[in-house]
């Protein structure tokens, strides 16, 4: 997070380019400006497993689940020089991620009332995005074979638990994470 802000802090200083952080999370629930208590309450542990960090931060959004097997993308990008328009910005990420996931088969699609891409119905990746300055920073989290237990225990981003999938659900098969994190980077670089 903090390598996030200081990386933000540059891009609008004008000191740094547009930069793309690629991460794993250890297990944690976020939650956004958007968030109320009850998709904060209760968050309890997943099997008997120690309770997880409830961590607050400042993308849009409400409360989601963050944790190994999950690619998450922190774009710290000038907005009006590469869509000019935030409703834009967001729907050109949904697009990098429906162009990531298509060599597996997977067809995912924008939703009419919800950020995010979703493949037949189901939430496959999250949107979260804070700008300042017109400088984006939060971002992108897409399930590739993500623990799909952990968000039974929230509301995630006001949905029902039962809506979120992964790539290896859709699929039934092992996916190599490093092969869609490398995608991903060819998708972003377009």
């Amino acid at each position: 997070h903090e390598r996030q802000l200081s990386a933000l802090s540059q891009r609008i200083a004008g000191e740094i380019g547009d930069t793309v952080f690629l991460v794993e999370h250890p297990h944690v629930y976020t939650y956004g400006r958007g968030s109320n208590l009850a998709e904060l309450m209760p968050v309890t542990p997943v099997e008997s497993r120690a309770p997880v960090e409830l961590v607050p931060v400042e993308r849009g959004g409400g409360v989601t689940y963050h944790g190994p097997g999950q690619h998450v993308a922190y774009p710290i990008i000038d907005v009006r020089k590469k869509t000019g328009d935030m409703h834009k910005f967001l729907r050109w990420l949904e697009d990098v991620i429906i162009l990531t996931i298509a060599p597996w088969g997977l067809e995912g699609d924008h939703h009419p009332e919800h950020t995010g891409v979703w493949v037949s119905g189901r939430k496959i990746a999250s949107l979260g995005v804070a700008v300042r300055q017109w400088i984006s920073y939060h971002g992108i989290a897409l399930n590739v074979s993500t623990d799909l237990r952990y968000f039974g225990a929230i509301h995630p981003c006001g949905l029902s638990p039962e809506v979120m999938t992964s790539m290896e659900q859709l699929t039934g098969r092992s996916i190599p994470f490093a092969d869609v994190k490398s995608r991903f980077v060819e998708e972003i670089q377009k």
